[in-house]
């Protein structure tokens, strides 16, 4: 894996937000992470962490304070030029959290989905655009009979269904997945998952899944990266993050995960971590190597504390 190309690299992004003309919220402080050609991402944290940030940042939706970020070769991070805003268009999609609020009302399924086909002129006929659709919908598990049907007329799966429907439709590189499973039941979430793992080993798309869910995630993702006020504390494999966790949030996050064994999940012990009252300052650590993938942020002296 790392001798691969980077398909998507970000280096120091800070998002800031100025509230007021004294106050300013700073939702993404410095962050630093890779994504490989066909591999997942995990990003997790608890409410407020950053994550949506990070994801509405790479797709450019907000400009970024600062840092650098390479997408497929190119300089995506500070004014884009005609063409590098298209390459960006293009090749990465999003798949947004509440699937109602993302999806027109007004228009049905077909023209939802053919959007980003219109806006960059890539079917030369109706009749090719209506195929590429039905393709779509199929491979979503969807009929070609829901193309004329309203947003409204479906559940919540079916409809984040089409939300990934949408984003496939213009064959990107790079998914940003942002608590896309949240809103649905269990089950749902399942297909929902599985119908992605399935897409993407037929497409080779990269995905930046962000969740809460850990034991989704865990499923999911081949690297994980931790959040927290802002900063990534920890990052490195699945298999890393979850059988040796370095950082003292990445494992009260861990121990938090219910267990399916009544008898282990009455003896589970929850560990808590107060920022405040750890005497930690994420401002003055730097991302320190353990082993293989696995960075986490903080001082030496904390490092060897926590260990």
């Amino acid at each position: 894996m790392e001798n691969k190309q980077p398909l998507l690299s970000v280096e120091g992004l800070h998002q800031h937000f100025k509230v007021s003309r004294s106050y300013t919220v700073k939702a993404v402080n410095g962050v630093d992470f890779v994504i490989y050609p066909g591999e997942t991402y995990g990003l997790v944290g608890e409410s407020g962490s950053g994550k949506s940030t990070i994801g509405r940042s790479l797709i450019r939706l907000y400009n970024p304070t600062a840092g650098k970020i390479v997408f497929d070769g190119e300089n995506i991070s500070g004014k884009m030029s005609k063409s590098t805003e298209k390459h960006l268009r293009t090749n990465m999609q999003m798949i947004f959290q509440d699937p109602m609020a993302c999806l027109n009302p007004r228009k049905k399924v077909l023209e939802i989905i053919a959007q980003g086909l219109d806006i960059h002129h890539i079917c030369k006929n109706k009749k090719e655009r209506e195929d590429m659709v039905y393709q779509i919908l199929e491979k979503v598990g969807l009929s070609k009979e829901h193309a004329n049907r309203y947003p409204h007329q479906f559940s919540g799966g079916q409809r984040q269904r089409i939300g990934i429907a949408r984003a496939l439709i213009m064959n990107p590189k790079l998914i940003i997945a942002d608590e896309a499973i949240s809103a649905l039941d269990v089950s749902i979430q399942a297909q929902v998952v599985n119908l992605m793992k399935d897409i993407q080993k037929e497409t080779n798309t990269a995905i930046l899944f962000i969740a809460h869910d850990l034991s989704m995630v865990k499923y999911i993702s081949d690297r994980i990266g931790v959040l927290h006020l802002g900063y990534l504390v920890e990052t490195g494999t699945t298999e890393e993050i979850f059988r040796n966790p370095i950082h003292p949030y990445t494992k009260s996050l861990l121990s938090a995960i219910p267990h399916p064994n009544p008898i282990v999940e009455k003896s589970r012990v929850s560990v808590t971590y107060n920022y405040v009252t750890s005497g930690i300052d994420y401002a003055k650590g730097s991302q320190n190597h353990i082993e293989g993938t696995h960075y986490v942020l903080g001082t030496k002296e904390e490092l060897e504390m926590w260990a």
